[in-house]
């Protein structure tokens, strides 16, 4: 709780010490190190799978240097403040809603150039030709995944392995992120990264998605939409995690998501979610970050009730 308070109060500060940020730098180097164009595609994987170990391994041995340090300490005030102030830089709400917030604002004011700038930061898709309601369904899209990867998951790890478990999980996830593309570079060389992230996900983008249901109904929503959306449609999404969040938040807001995207020029199609029983509006994403906020308390008290819950175990 106090990790959620913290990203409330302060969000996720952007500074080249944030954890994460280094991880990625890590990850980074050891893609520089490792990798190969002229090697055959086996060799590529290995060497991913190499450049994963490593990760992994270096952040297990830093935390457990810094808990070999609290040890010595023997403060449980600095012990929880420190885990505290860690748990929170493995998840985002807040990062979330500012930047929906600042895409809505744009929107209402139908400063259509600058919401298009602006979810270029967020998405991977070309945003130069969006209308506005590409835009919503874009902001829509990545507020409800990432409220699995980005919130839930590692709540989930945090309430099975304690801080440790939760930040491993922020490093697979930061991998995925940077080496889990299908082109030609990472085909092989970021596979391990993909499926092990695919891995992690598959159990918290379940919950993310029956928490919104829930969500939906406390916020008088249409939960029976949301949960027929969910059952419908989330095994279309392209990911084995993806369309849970995104057909239950498609299902609740009576929206539908997914379509055509473009990526550098060339057009893809992605499996719908959801029925468009209504337009997209900017109102929607104001719809879409109260779901994900009352879903990040609810995925907060499960995880403080799983965690107190380990010592009656």
């Amino acid at each position: 709780m106090a990790a959620f308070i913290i990203d409330t109060l302060i969000g996720d500060p952007r500074t080249r010490l944030h954890p994460v940020a280094l991880i990625g730098k890590l990850i980074g180097w050891l893609d520089h190190l490792f990798y190969s164009r002229q090697a055959r595609p086996l060799m590529q994987m290995t060497a991913g799978m190499v450049v994963v170990l490593l990760v992994l391994l270096v952040v297990f041995n830093v935390l457990y240097i810094l808990y070999w340090g609290l040890d010595i300490l023997g403060n449980v005030y600095v012990t929880t403040g420190v885990e505290a102030l860690l748990l929170s830089f493995t998840i985002c709400p807040r990062s979330l809603a500012s930047a929906a917030g600042e895409i809505y604002t744009f929107l209402v004011h139908h400063h259509l150039g600058a919401a298009r700038e602006k979810v270029g930061w967020i998405v991977g898709r070309d945003t130069d030709q969006l209308d506005e309601g590409e835009i919503v369904r874009a902001t829509v899209e990545t507020v409800a995944e990432n409220t699995t990867d980005g919130i839930i998951s590692p709540l989930f790890f945090y309430a099975l392995g304690g801080l440790p478990l939760a930040l491993l999980y922020r490093t697979v996830n930061t991998m995925d992120s940077m080496l889990g593309y299908k082109n030609e570079k990472y085909l092989y060389f970021g596979r391990v990264a993909a499926r092990l992230d695919d891995v992690c996900n598959f159990i918290p983008a379940r919950i993310t998605g029956l928490l919104f249901v829930m969500a939906a109904f406390l916020l008088r929503l249409d939960y029976r939409n949301a949960w027929r959306m969910m059952r419908r449609d989330a095994a279309k999404h392209p990911s084995p995690n993806g369309g849970y969040a995104e057909a239950s938040v498609a299902g609740a807001l009576d929206i539908r998501l997914g379509g055509y995207n473009s990526y550098f020029g060339k057009m893809t199609f992605r499996a719908y979610m959801g029925d468009a029983r209504q337009p997209l509006k900017a109102r929607h994403i104001r719809g879409a970050v109260q779901l994900m906020y009352t879903v990040t308390v609810m995925g907060a008290a499960l995880a403080i009730l799983c965690w107190a819950g380990r010592g009656l175990w």
